[in-house]
């Protein structure tokens, strides 16, 4: 039996016309089974309180469980390259966070390329970084804690989550910008960091405001300022480091991503819903309460911050001549 090419050409577009049907069709009943959402850090952390926050209500609002995965370790890149290997049909997804923009410049030998492949499905907040210390140290501001650790070179400790984390990179600036001497002692997450620093094996801390929140409040730990330009709404009675060393500003973002090549329904239909939680009510207290304030964004705009982040922090690591295994 013989085609024109008329018919052909008739034929291969209805087929495409019913595949695209069928690929929004099938994005429309996403999720039909539960989606794992894979945080690249320890549980009790920012981002797994984050993630658990979010999934519950996403699961309330599709019906289907979102299950935490939490995959610590390598600066966040041994759970987000779980999800860039994961198949593209909105079943892994990625809380994303700083971590992720500042890996591309902090390793030479990633096996993958953050913005090519991971896609942005929304954002979620950002947190001002605290600066916390052990009660133990003798500073209560910011000046006092430059001249205690001027004078006391090499021997105050400073934690982070890992190389090239927010809090890493935040105090290898504060380091950079005040000539202080901190000797970096990374953790795996951001509740083993807290832990010690409670404990007084570390003796300070730039932190996200969601990690030592709880804390402060209850007076276990001394905030000397945030690291914003400007005052938080969380703690309104705290000075900014920028107030002590001008030019100073930094703070922490989370987000959604999930494999490159996920229909674009499905991101669509994830960033309406978590846009929806972040103005509900409730959610929004939540995150004011951890210091953070919504994240209200597009996918393209998320990516578009993630692209800036990405540029800003590689420019800081190129000068620190950081580098990670």
């Amino acid at each position: 039996m013989k085609f024109s090419r008329r018919k052909f050409l008739h034929l291969a577009a209805g087929t495409a016309s019913l595949s695209a049907f069928s690929q929004v069709v099938w994005s429309q009943a996403y999720p039909t089974r539960p989606v794992r959402v894979i945080v690249p850090a320890a549980a009790g952390g920012p981002a797994d309180t984050l993630a658990r926050l979010l999934g519950q209500w996403l699961q309330e609002r599709l019906g289907q469980p979102f299950v935490i995965d939490n995959r610590p370790g390598a600066g966040s890149n041994i759970g987000t390259e779980v999800v860039v290997r994961a198949p593209a049909d909105g079943y892994t997804l990625l809380l994303a966070t700083m971590s992720n923009a500042t890996n591309a410049t902090l390793y030479d030998k990633l096996k993958f390329n953050f913005i090519r492949d991971i896609a942005p499905v929304a954002g979620i907040d950002r947190e001002p970084n605290v600066m916390v210390v052990n009660a133990s140290v003798p500073a209560k501001t910011v000046s006092e804690f430059i001249a205690y650790a001027k004078a006391n070179p090499g021997t105050i400790t400073m934690a982070s989550i890992g190389i090239g984390s927010s809090p890493h990179l935040i105090g290898e600036l504060f380091k950079m910008m005040t000539g202080v001497d901190l000797v970096h002692v990374p953790y795996r997450g951001g509740a083993p960091a807290v832990t010690d620093l409670l404990g007084g094996q570390v003796q300070v801390y730039f932190g996200t405001a969601s990690a030592s929140v709880e804390h402060i409040r209850a007076g276990r730990l001394r905030a000397l300022a945030v690291t914003t330009a400007t005052q938080s709404d969380a703690f309104p009675d705290l000075p900014t480091v920028a107030d002590v060393v001008p030019g100073f500003e930094a703070s922490t973002w989370f987000g959604v991503g999930a494999p490159k090549n996920t229909p674009a329904e499905i991101i669509d239909k994830l960033n309406n819903e978590i846009n929806v939680g972040l103005v509900d009510p409730k959610i929004k207290a939540r995150l004011a309460d951890m210091g953070g304030v919504p994240l209200v964004l597009s996918p393209a705009d998320f990516g578009k911050l993630i692209a800036e982040e990405t540029e800003k922090w590689g420019n800081v690591v190129k000068f620190l001549g950081a580098k990670a295994d």
